[in-house]
């Protein structure tokens, strides 16, 4: 499974703040959305594109634009912090929704929410997760991506942890992770260390 760590100093600048437990609800929203725009940048770097031809206020001339279907999935609620981000970025993208909870005792995740744009194998599929920990949440919503005909889901997640990665490429091999740190650990809570805290809670102040 293809692993992708964007490294850029504007990525390390908003993810100090992000991790800083001071930070206020609004501050970490506005961070959360840059990150979220530079890892998109990066995961769409090789989307196809088709050429067309336009007129210019000048002449006539060929220009290239993105082919695909996209659609872009953020898991509940976190996700929605990145969700913003990528539309800036891909406008024309169809939105889905995975609600997905985690049981804090257990660490296991439930689907209690689903509204996906169907007939996935002609989209390419993002899934907006921020946190990657035990990689449970993220592989449940790949699988039910694949039933719908996803292949190649890619994963935009603010900051992972080796045991979700190790997960996740266990339970789906041909996603794709795109995340802006590869972090230590996960501590006995199965909270990613350092971290930055309940990525949810921080994003609505609750």
């Amino acid at each position: 499974m293809p692993l992708t760590v964007v490294e850029h100093p504007l990525v390390d600048d908003a993810l100090a703040r992000l991790r800083e437990r001071t930070t206020p609800c609004d501050e970490f929203r506005r961070l959360a959305r840059r990150v979220s725009v530079l890892l998109a940048a990066e995961a769409t770097r090789d989307l196809p594109t088709i050429e067309r031809e336009i007129e210019t206020p000048l002449e006539r001339t060929r220009v290239r634009r993105v082919g695909p279907r996209v659609v872009a999935v953020p898991v509940l609620r976190a996700g929605l912090g990145m969700l913003d981000a990528f539309l800036e970025l891909l406008p024309q993208a169809e939105v889905g929704y995975f609600g997905l909870e985690r049981n804090e005792e257990t660490a296991v995740a439930r689907r209690y929410y689903e509204k996906v744009p169907r007939d996935l194998a002609s989209a390419v599929v993002f899934l907006l997760d921020p946190m990657l920990a035990t990689g449970g949440s993220a592989a449940m919503a790949v699988d039910g991506l694949r039933g719908l005909g996803a292949r190649g889901v890619r994963l935009l997640s603010i900051v992972s942890a080796p045991e979700g990665v190790a997960h996740l490429e266990q339970a789906a091999p041909d996603a794709h992770v795109f995340t802006a740190a590869l972090d230590r650990e996960l501590n006995d809570r199965k909270y990613i260390l350092p971290g930055l805290g309940d990525f949810g809670d921080r994003l609505f102040g609750t």
